[in-house]
C-alpha cells in the first residue's frame, strides 16, 4: 500500500509517495508562513491531493516538530509553529476528499523510523536515533517498536539538562543537552572562535565573507575537511558532547546501534571519531559490555517523509 509522507517544517513542506520497500515515488514541495496554520493546512492538502491523483493512497502521515498526542492526532505544543493543542489531522481531513486515515508523527520519530525500517538501523532491534540540526531531536526503538511513552512526548532528548545554569534554551530552561550538541551550538561556537580569535579563524572568516556572522555549519565542515585546526577541533567539541551525551543514554536504554543524522553529518568521521571516542570514555562498564556502533544516518532530508508515511500505514 502506497501512503503519503508529509515533513512540516517552518517555512516550508516536503510531500511524498512512499512505496511499502521505503522508496519515494513522486514528490512536492510548498512554502508556508510559520504563523498561519491555516495556510500551513491549505498547502498540506493541496499538496496531498495533486499526489493522490497519480497514485493510489491508504493512509497519509503527517510528521510535525512538536509534542504530539498518544492518540496521533493533534499537535500539542509546537516551539517554531504556532500549534497549541492544535487537531491537526482532523484539519486535514476536513480539507481532503479522500477517504484515507490521516495520522500525526513527531518529526524526529518519523525519520528515526525511516532508518530503523530501510536505513542505517535495519539490522538492529534497539536503537537511538539523534537528529543534529537546529536543536537536537531523538527517536528511540526498543524491541523494534519505537517508543512515544504515555502522553506521546518520549525520547525529547534534547532537553535533557547536561550543564545546570548553562546556555538557555528556546524550551524555557538552561543548560539543555541541545544547546551544545546541535547545529545552532557549532555556529554559535564558531562565531565566537572568531571574535575571539580570529587569527586562528582566518579560513573560517575567508568562507564567510569576513564576517563571524556569516560564518555556517558547512563553512566549518569544509575548512575542517581542509584541514583547518580550528575547524576540526570544533567539530571534536561537537562531537564529545553528543558522544558524552550518548553515554547518559545508554545507561538508561543500552541500544544496539545510534544513528546521527541531520546536516553536520557530512563532517563524516571529523564528526563521528570524536563521538565514539567520547561515548566510550564516560560509558560505565567499559570492558566488561559491549560497545554500541554509531553510525551515519543514510535518509538524509527524506527521512521525514518516509518515516511518516510507514508509520501511517501501522
Amino acid at each position: 500500500m502506497h501512503a503519503i509522507g508529509v515533513d512540516i517544517g517552518g517555512t516550508k513542506i516536503a510531500v511524498g509517495v512512499v512505496d511499502e520497500a521505503g522508496a519515494i515515488l513522486a514528490k512536492v514541495r510548498r512554502e508556508t508562513e510559520p504563523d498561519d496554520v491555516a495556510d500551513i493546512d491549505r498547502a498540506i492538502a493541496d499538496a496531498c491531493r495533486e499526489l493522490a491523483k497519480e497514485y493510489e493512497v491508504g493512509a497519509i502521515g503527517l510528521a510535525a516538530a512538536g509534542f504530539v498526542s498518544p492518540d496521533r492526532r493533534s499537535v500539542l505544543f509546537a516551539p517554531n509553529i504556532a500549534w497549541r493543542e492544535y487537531p491537526l489531522a482532523e484539519r486535514i481531513e476536513s480539507l481532503l476528499d479522500l477517504d484515507v486515515p490521516v495520522v500525526v508523527e513527531n518529526d524526529a520519530n518519523a525519520a528515526g523510523w525511516a532508518e530503523f525500517r530501510y536505513g542505517a538501523g535495519r539490522e538492529a532491534t534497539d536503537m537511538l536515533m539523534l537528529t543534529v540540526g537546529t536543536g537536537l531531536g531523538g527517536a528511540v526503538v526498543v524491541d523494534r517498536e519505537l517508543v512515544r511513552g504515555k502522553w506521546g512526548v518520549a525520547a525529547e532528548v534534547g532537553h535533557m539538562r547536561v550543564v545546570p545554569g548553562g546556555h538557555y534554551c528556546g524550551c524555557g530552561h538552561e543548560g539543555c543537552w541541545e544547546q551544545y550538541a546541535s547545529g545552532t551550538a557549532l555556529v554559535r561556537d564558531a562565531r565566537h572562535a572568531a571574535v575571539a580569535q580570529p587569527g586562528r579563524a582566518t579560513r573560517l572568516l575567508d568562507l564567510a565573507g569576513g564576517e563571524p556572522s556569516g560564518i555556517t555549519g558547512p563553512h566549518v565542515t569544509q575548512a575542517a575537511q581542509e584541514g583547518d585546526p580550528l575547524a576540526v577541533e570544533l567539530l571534536a567539541t561537537l562531537g564529545r558532547w553528543i558522544g558524552e551525551g550518548a553515554a547518559s543514554v545508554a545507561a538508561l536504554l543500552d541500544p544496539e546501534l545510534f544513528v546521527i543524522g541531520g546536516g553536520v553529518g557530512a563532517a563524516g568521521d571529523l564528526l563521528l571519531s570524536p563521538v565514539r571516542r567520547a561515548y566510550e570514555a564516560q560509558l560505565s562498564a567499559l570492558g566488561h559490555r559491549p560497545v554500541a556502533h554509531i553510525e551515519l544516518a543514510e535518509h538524509g532530508n527524506e527521512a521525514g517523509i518516509v518515516g511518516a508515511a510507514d508509520l501511517a500505514r501501522r
